[in-house]
């Protein structure tokens, strides 16, 4: 039997613009440049000042008090059909955010061009050495078929049935899998040392066997790699040391032998193109002890609606006869000119917000920017920040994770001033920041032989007036990548 049931819902919209601020809120400023020329490639409506030589004169784009919503449901009535030609005229939307915002003049060296290294790639390298070989032509296939199927560490780690079948089916070269392997050994006595291994033990084996065979330390070396493996990563010395019939002396230098080995060879001869510039997004100077913020140029763009646009909307408008095809002519400019102005004042937000939510940063940790120790950094969360600019705690998220600053005691993510707070014995709160220093100057002064287990770095903490768990150490020094005790352990 059906039934009809009348039901009221609130629900909560975002409109298309907000959805672009948030975007654009989360970019860093490494991607933010590729980011406004695809706007700009997408848009004719919208123009780079940059880019553009200008002669006529231009006003201002208007300010707007950022604690105004920008987005609101009133531009959605934008959508009809009726328009007001004085939105579009009213201003040249020259923004010259670039000259209020940036006065460092750091910028100008980072337009420099960075020089890069020339330099063969990983993988060329080892076709240049396959090159110089006297092979067949069917060994010669083998081994470029095994060079591509290296990873960028240099490890194959495809089976050799599978290089078998691909030759076959790609190639049309018919080969056994003994014949891979056979190229597979020479491609292993290739430069650097271990590239073509197919596990971390004979990647290491392979670099052994290319020192000196009767050097006793590379022999004791090569018998730990090949049967100790499991207790050499563990640091089961003792255990090494009654198997192998060594002292401590003698095994010292068989680890060492190990630890100059090289277990991702590949990137040896790589430049890592992957890592991302980080490009800071503030700057904060020390002014006789006044710290001034300021903006990165390249987070405020010159943009503008384009002027030719805006004078083909007020021609079309002012037609005394509209047909179809001119209504769509009509429709499609407005359209372009809504886009841009949305784009521009998305932008616009984005800066305020930003150096908002900075500038309430600084002052909250205005300690610490003067002096870079990390026993000046108070307890913060985010809902600390977001009731000081009164916004919402995602927004200071997305600022927080994505966002540096650059002062000088170095360069860092704003996610890394947050922290909980944690009550001393004197009921004074301190930020997790410190416990975690704290915990790392005892263990970076440590007797290596004999490492703090966290049990006794509990006790030094409590001595200290820091009454935390066993379970809360382990906690701070995972989270500092600090391995435990055993591992920290050297001979």
């Amino acid at each position: 039997m059906l039934k009809q049931n009348l039901q009221q819902k609130l629900l909560q919209k975002l409109s298309p613009q907000q959805i672009q601020f948030i975007k654009l809120l989360q970019v860093p400023t490494v991607s933010l440049d590729t980011r406004i020329k695809e706007e700009l490639e997408e848009n004719p409506a919208l123009e780079d000042l940059s880019l553009t030589n200008l002669n006529e004169p231009v006003e201002e784009y208007p300010d707007r008090d950022p604690d105004d919503d920008t987005f609101n449901g009133d531009e959605e009535k934008g959508e009809m059909d009726e328009f007001n030609i004085d939105d579009y005229l009213q201003d040249d939307n020259v923004n010259d955010y670039g000259s209020r915002y940036d006065q460092n003049g750091d910028d100008e060296d980072e337009r420099k061009e960075i020089p890069i290294a020339v330099q063969s790639s990983f993988f060329e390298s080892l076709q240049l050495q396959l090159d110089l070989l006297p092979l067949s032509d069917k060994d010669f296939r083998i081994g470029k078929q095994i060079i591509g199927s290296l990873d960028d560490d240099g490890y194959l780690r495809r089976p050799i049935m599978s290089l078998t079948d691909d030759l076959a089916f790609s190639q049309n070269v018919m080969a056994e899998d003994e014949e891979v392997e056979d190229m597979l050994k020479v491609i292993q006595s290739f430069d650097p040392a271990g590239v073509g291994a197919r596990s971390l033990q004979e990647c290491l084996l392979i670099q052994l066997r290319k020192k000196d065979p009767n050097d006793p330390i590379i022999k004791k070396a090569i018998i730990v790699v090949e049967q100790y493996l499991d207790e050499f990563t563990r640091k089961h010395y003792d255990k090494l040391e009654k198997s192998l019939n060594m002292d401590s002396d003698e095994l010292r230098g068989v680890i060492n032998e190990i630890l100059k080995l090289n277990p991702k060879p590949g990137d040896s001869n790589e430049i890592n193109t992957k890592q991302m510039q980080v490009i800071p997004d503030f700057h904060i100077t020390n002014n006789d002890g006044v710290l001034i913020l300021t903006l990165n140029s390249k987070n405020a763009p010159e943009l503008r609606v384009s002027r030719s646009y805006q004078e083909m909307f007020q021609h079309y408008d002012k037609a005394s006869q509209k047909d179809k095809k001119l209504k769509e002519a009509v429709q499609f400019v407005k359209q372009k000119l809504d886009s841009a102005k949305w784009f521009i004042d998305a932008i616009k937000q984005r800066q305020q917000t930003l150096l908002k939510t900075m500038n309430a940063i600084m002052q909250y940790q205005y300690e610490f920017f003067l002096t870079g120790d990390d026993k000046n950094l108070k307890p913060m969360i985010l809902k600390d920040i977001a009731d000081r600019i009164n916004m919402d705690i995602s927004t200071v998220s997305r600022v927080a994770n994505s966002k540096y600053v650059q002062t000088e005691f170095g360069t860092f993510l704003l996610k890394s001033f947050f922290s909980e707070a944690i009550q001393t014995e004197s009921g004074e709160e301190v930020s997790n920041k410190e416990v975690k220093k704290i915990l790392e100057e005892h263990i970076g002064k440590e007797d290596k032989r004999h490492p703090l287990a966290d049990e006794k770095l509990t006790d030094i903490l409590k001595d200290a007036g820091y009454n935390i768990a066993r379970r809360t150490v382990a906690k701070y020094r995972e989270q500092m990548n600090i391995p435990v005790a055993r591992l920290r352990r050297e001979l």
